[in-house]
């Protein structure tokens, strides 16, 4: 034996240890689109994922939208790439904003949110927690039409209340009607008008220092392409030899992956590529957490002035979580709280003989 296989311990194995676990295991992604009809939501999304996950939807006439709901269509495709399997949930939001009063449409998607959010506090809370199904949301494409000078007032409205219960992306869809200056204009107004309201957009991570400087570039273009100006299309042409998927007009066809036509491409290398541990990071350790904390925090005031069941709690946003409390919730706090005593008593043992022992 050397001395260098002497001096090796063998914990460098260990990020290949967990990259073969994650894989064996397969990953999780759940997307969230909002946005009113027409905006070529369903085809960004198929584009994204090189699919058709909307094949048999059947649209509504005009007169069936007037006094149209909000609901959630919760769509689920296994995908394999280079032997890593991706379970993508997609969840779309039909009738959204389509109403002619439309200011409600927002409570569906919040609600939904909410409710994943509180299924997984409720199974982690459980004794088997080994197989927990993670359905929260964890980013949410806000689609903005290309047809307006900046956000509108239900736009405005909608982001306020989903800000700290998501990760926010923001896209201007149909970007090809635009041209380049009306684009970065309306880019300009968004921010402008986010930044006035006070809304939280999903925030990239800061590189670290010893990245390389090909994907400290590809990073800072990501971020000044916010909102991600996109078009989408399911055709694929034939260029001189080279399949492209666009979209064909009379002067031409415009190449949705070509970066000098639309940030589709970023898009997808942000949600895929380069973000998508960062999302669902993001989503455990700052939203799942906040809404965790408010919980804890409800089953113990109930449990302390003697209510079996919590009727509402208020979250940051104002909006109305309903955390089911019962006598098991209060019995496991009595018990947490007499094993506290108890190890604190022992603590107070331990010193006590540790002291004896030093004082023989």
């Amino acid at each position: 034996m050397s001395d260098r296989d002497r001096d090796y311990i063998g914990f460098g194995s260990l990020p290949l240890q967990y990259h073969r676990k994650s894989v064996k295991r397969g990953f999780e992604f759940t997307l969230m689109v909002v946005g009113e009809s027409g905006l070529g939501k369903s085809t960004l999304i198929n584009s994204l994922f090189l699919t058709d996950l909307y094949k048999n939807r059947i649209v509504p006439p005009v007169d069936e939208r007037i006094e149209k709901t909000t609901r959630i269509e919760k769509k689920t495709l296994d995908i394999e790439e280079k032997s890593v399997r991706l379970r993508l949930n997609v969840i779309d939001t039909p009738g959204f904003g389509d109403a002619i009063n439309g200011d409600e449409s927002w409570r569906v998607v919040v609600d939904y949110i909410d409710e994943q959010f509180r299924q997984y506090f409720m199974d982690e809370s459980g004794l088997n927690r080994k197989n927990i199904v993670d359905n929260r949301v964890h980013c949410c494409l806000y689609a903005v039409p290309p047809w307006g000078h900046s956000l509108r007032q239900m736009d405005i409205d909608v982001l306020r209340r989903l800000h700290k219960k998501v990760n926010l992306v923001i896209v201007i869809t149909k970007a090809d009607t635009l041209t380049t200056n009306e684009v970065k204009r309306l880019k300009a107004n968004i921010l402008r008008d986010i930044e006035a309201n006070g809304i939280q957009l999903y925030k990239f991570p800061e590189c670290d220092s010893d990245e390389d400087d090909d994907f400290k570039k590809q990073d800072e273009e990501l971020k000044q392409s916010v909102p991600f100006a996109v078009i989408g299309s399911n055709t694929i042409f034939d260029i001189g030899g080279k399949k492209i998927r666009g979209r064909q007009y009379p002067w031409g066809i415009v190449d949705v992956e070509n970066t000098t036509h639309s940030d589709f491409i970023k898009l997808r290398t942000m949600l895929i590529a380069t973000h998508m541990q960062d999302l669902c990071d993001t989503t455990q350790d700052v939203h799942y957490e906040n809404f965790r904390a408010q919980c804890i925090s409800q089953i113990q005031h109930n449990a302390k002035t003697g209510k079996v069941r919590s009727d509402s709690i208020k979250t940051p946003t104002g909006e109305i979580v309903i955390p089911v409390v019962t006598e098991t919730d209060k019995l496991l706090l009595q018990k947490e709280e007499e094993i506290r005593r108890m190890q604190e008593m022992l603590a107070q043992m331990q010193e006590k003989l540790k002291q004896q022992t030093i004082d023989v």
